[in-house]
């Protein structure tokens, strides 16, 4: 098999592998209180992405940040419509959704 081949198969079997990866909403919070939304299939790398100053440009400059939330949701798609849903909530929703989830009265999706 030539490189080129075993490179294609690798990418192939790359992208079967991230579309059957569970994926996770989590919530960070900034210094100054705000809070970023955001999915990922690895939430302890992507908060230390967010904690280094790389990943999302909304973050940089605002540390110390705070993960205050994760869940297991399913596939990216759920993921996604999820975070969709959550990012138009008003403050109050969204820390009333957390406090209800962490309590045990949300299921994961």
């Amino acid at each position: 098999m030539t490189t080129n081949n075993e490179k294609s198969l690798q990418h192939i079997e790359t992208n079967i592998l991230k579309a059957e990866s569970t994926w996770f909403l989590y919530i960070v919070e900034t210094r100054f209180g705000h809070w970023y939304t955001g999915i990922t299939t690895n939430v302890e790398k992507r908060f230390a992405t967010h904690q280094a100053g790389k990943g999302a440009k909304n973050l940089r400059g605002k540390g110390p940040l705070l993960l205050i939330h994760q869940q297991q949701v399913g596939n990216k798609s759920e993921a996604s419509k999820l975070e969709y849903q959550f990012k138009k909530l008003s403050r109050a929703k969204k820390e009333a959704y957390v406090l209800a989830f962490n309590s045990g009265t949300i299921e994961s999706a």
